[in-house]
């Protein structure tokens, strides 16, 4: 099921967000294995663009948020307020109700706004004035972020960073692709004229496929390595977490199924660390981002090279 779904979205999105197929299976992958998704790169890459066309390609509910630093958390898990005609409190719910969330600019947010989606992205809940609610099925939030632009921002703590699942940029067009968009020949509203290929039920149900991929003892045992090394490396501070690890199996998990197989090998792990495990890696003596980033890929390459990869992974 996850393949043909997967199959669907990848090709419906590609019609609207063209020439990055390859982050568009990240993306649908991170979605079908229950994760969340932050895309950072500079304006103009197309990075609102493909979450739109995610969004329009499922028929589900689909809320946006723009974070600007006035933005309160009531702005987006909503609030009560008291009706005078019904004398009495009535809850309005915010955005965050929604299967769909795109969290624009997420880092233009004070701390304590971007906070109110800590609860959400985790448990799939929110509390209001006390009472805890639950958020529909599936709940799926891509998030946004400039990395060039710092002046009025807030950077993402690492308790937020680690609820997303996959980190990825977009990245420039190749050169044919953008003299089509410049001709014109890609519309402005491509996004809008797409049409839902499955339902909100169809991703609820493939996510479930997850939890039955098989993944033998030796490719968990590759995982805890990786975790491991990287919490042991001399570059580093704070390591890939438990919470990681566990991205990282359901995300390799993920992209097994998208290629057909219902079990998990070493080269799915491999394929998914970078994605993974770079955004969750705190390095030693770095305070710009991009020195982090480069230095998090340097690790990350290491790592993979020592730790020793199984040599067999068991189909049940």
């Amino acid at each position: 099921m996850i393949k043909d779904i997967s199959g669907k979205l990848i090709d419906n999105i590609s019609l609207a967000v063209r020439g990055k197929k390859a982050e568009i299976r990240l993306v649908c992958a991170a979605l079908l294995a229950g994760g969340h998704v932050l895309l950072e790169d500079v304006p103009g890459t197309g990075k609102t663009m493909l979450a739109r066309s995610l969004a329009r390609s499922i028929d589900c509910d689909f809320r946006r948020i723009q974070f600007t630093p006035d933005l309160l958390p009531s702005d987006i898990t909503g609030i009560n307020f008291y009706n005078m005609k019904e004398q009495e409190f009535v809850l309005k719910k915010g955005p965050v109700f929604a299967n769909v969330l795109l969290a624009d600019e997420i880092n233009r947010a004070t701390p304590r706004t971007q906070s109110a989606l800590l609860e959400c992205m985790e448990e799939r809940q929110t509390t209001i004035d006390g009472e805890s609610l639950r958020l529909p099925s599936p709940f799926f939030v891509i998030a946004t972020q400039n990395p060039v632009e710092t002046a009025g921002t807030y950077p993402l703590p690492e308790a937020q960073l680690d609820r997303f699942m996959i980190k990825l940029q977009l990245g420039y067009p190749e050169r044919a692709e953008e003299i089509n968009v410049i001709s014109g020949a890609k519309s402005a509203n491509a996004a809008d004229e797409l049409n839902a290929v499955c339902s909100a039920e169809d991703i609820a149900r493939a996510q479930k496929e997850i939890d039955e991929c098989t993944a033998s003892e030796a490719v968990c045992g590759y995982i805890a390595d990786i975790a491991e090394a990287t919490r042991k490396h001399a570059a580093v501070k704070l390591g890939l977490s438990t919470r990681g690890a566990v991205a990282l199996k359901r995300m390799a998990a993920a992209l097994a199924l998208i290629s057909g197989r219902s079990y998990v090998m070493p080269q799915d792990v491999a394929e998914a660390a970078p994605w993974v495990i770079r955004h969750r890696l705190v390095c030693r003596g770095y305070s710009l981002q991009g020195g982090a980033d480069r230095t998090a890929d340097e690790v990350l390459r290491q790592v993979l090279d020592s730790v020793s990869v199984p040599t067999e992974s068991v189909e049940e």
